[in-house]
């Protein structure tokens, strides 16, 4: 007779069965899963994830970087549920709107950085970004400039994966077999004070920016002044490496963009919202956009929705090319989705509630000494970068040379599946082995030492493995 135990295992095998049968999963290799077995999420609470089987993970990444307040709120839930009975959808095309989305527009405009005067939504960071490019474009074909539509950004950022927001990217695989990037983009250097200012050898961070900035003048008078539309960079860069500004770095630029009629835009995606404990890293870091793209921690991840920021210079072309009657001919079905708006403003009802942009600042140096105090001496070790709850621990074969393991390792991804064998779940980042933290706002300090205890023994594991294979 069959127990309800093996019943229930039944059915467990029979869902991951049905996964490799019928569920297309984004980055993840069709080989691998086929072959493996997957992970099947099934709740959460706080700061916890629990699988099908029963196991239990502490999420050190927050989904990817965006359940801000955590898991379980159950006043977002609400929020959803009234909004779904009462006006679940309808569209914002042709001047129609809903009560949600006007207040979460005001409100927006009230945290942001000042100078934004609109809000424009979507469903995604990708789509945002794709607003920005078709936004700068606009802008310009307004301005009677319509050869102004190139678009820098950095190698190894991580813009999106659409048509243009992939372009934008500067991460080889997001190119490759798609036959990107378009050719409105242009990459230049990522700001990385690890590897690359010693390279360059810079004496100081301020001598580095300066460097970064003459290298996007000299893009600029190449391409041409009169062709290059916009700017474009993370406050830090998240899937690029972690990898915080150096000291001037965005006020350099910004005088070099002022220079020749170049717009900024600032991608919040992940910053947004009071990952680096302050509402926008913008506001941090002077930066001073044109644009500003938000979206993961609009909502904290409980619907999807996605927010462009429009500036004043922006914003009043478009409102003086309007007198003609023109139509802005851009939108998404979803775009000011009422209970994706209503979940927003739950999520930042919240966040000012129990202050939580302000519990990061304060947290941060907690986060940052726990993981240095439990990894800096570990072999693998290259380097502990960080800013508000965002962390980067770069792994590399030698800590004198910097030397970087042979990308066929993976070395990362293996820190990051032992890691999670632990209960710990980080993530491990394209093109580089750098593994990537960024726990929900209102983590424990005993949960962050848990996650730095569980990640300490990862790469202690790994590092043996490579060892006995060889590579060390």
């Amino acid at each position: 007779m069959e127990s309800a135990f093996d019943g229930a295992a039944a059915g467990i095998d029979h869902l991951k069965e049905q996964d490799r049968s019928s569920f297309f999963h984004p980055f993840t290799a069709i080989k691998d899963q086929r072959a493996g077995s997957p992970i099947v999420m099934a709740r959460a609470n706080g700061c916890s994830i629990t699988d099908v089987d029963g196991r239990t993970y502490l999420d050190g990444a927050a989904g990817l970087w965006c359940v801000n307040v955590g898991y379980g709120r159950e006043e977002i839930s609400s929020a959803i549920a009234a909004q779904s009975r009462e006006l679940p959808y309808f569209h914002s095309f042709n001047g129609i709107s809903n009560a949600p989305s006007i207040a979460l527009s005001e409100r927006l405009l009230r945290l942001a950085p000042a100078g934004m005067k609109r809000v424009f939504y979507g469903s995604s960071g990708s789509d945002a970004n794709d607003t920005a490019v078709k936004m700068l474009w606009s802008y310009n074909i307004c301005r009677g400039k319509p050869e102004k539509r190139k678009i820098i950004s950095r190698a190894y950022a991580y813009h999106g994966v659409s048509v243009a927001s992939g372009s934008l990217s500067g991460v080889p695989m997001v190119h490759q077999h798609f036959g990107l990037p378009l050719d409105f983009a242009r990459h230049v250097s990522r700001p990385d004070v690890y590897r690359d200012a010693p390279a360059r050898q810079c004496r100081s961070e301020v001598e580095y920016s300066a460097l970064l900035a003459r290298e996007i003048e000299d893009m600029i008078l190449a391409e041409g002044p009169d062709t290059v539309a916009g700017f474009i960079a993370e406050p830090v860069m998240g899937t690029g490496g972690v990898l915080p500004p150096p000291e001037g770095y965005f006020q350099a630029i910004r005088a070099v963009l002022d220079r020749y009629d170049v717009r900024l835009v600032a991608d919040e995606v992940i910053t947004g919202f009071g990952r680096l404990g302050a509402w926008f890293g913008s506001q941090l870091y002077g930066m001073q956009p044109d644009l500003i793209l938000t979206a993961k921690g609009l909502t904290s991840g409980y619907l999807p929705l996605s927010a462009v920021l429009v500036g004043d210079k922006i914003w009043s072309v478009f409102e003086e090319a309007s007198a003609d009657g023109r139509v802005f001919a851009h939108g998404f079905t979803y775009s000011g989705h009422p209970t994706c708006a209503a979940a927003a403003m739950a999520n930042l009802d919240i966040l000012e509630r129990e202050g939580l942009v302000d519990r990061v600042a304060e947290i941060a140096p907690v986060f940052v000494r726990l993981f240095r105090d439990t990894l800096s001496g570990l072999q693998l070790v290259g380097d502990i970068r960080s800013a508000g709850l965002m962390l980067g621990v770069e792994l590399v074969a030698d800590q004198a040379s910097k030397a970087a393991f042979s990308p066929a390792l993976k070395v990362a991804g293996r820190v990051s599946l032992a890691a999670r064998r632990r209960g710990s779940l980080v993530r491990a980042l394209p093109n580089s082995d750098t593994i990537a933290l960024s726990p929900p706002f209102i983590v424990s300090e005993a949960e962050l030492a848990a996650l730095a205890v569980g990640l300490g023994e990862a790469i202690n594991e790994v590092a043996a493995e490579l060892r006995a294979e060889g590579h060390l």
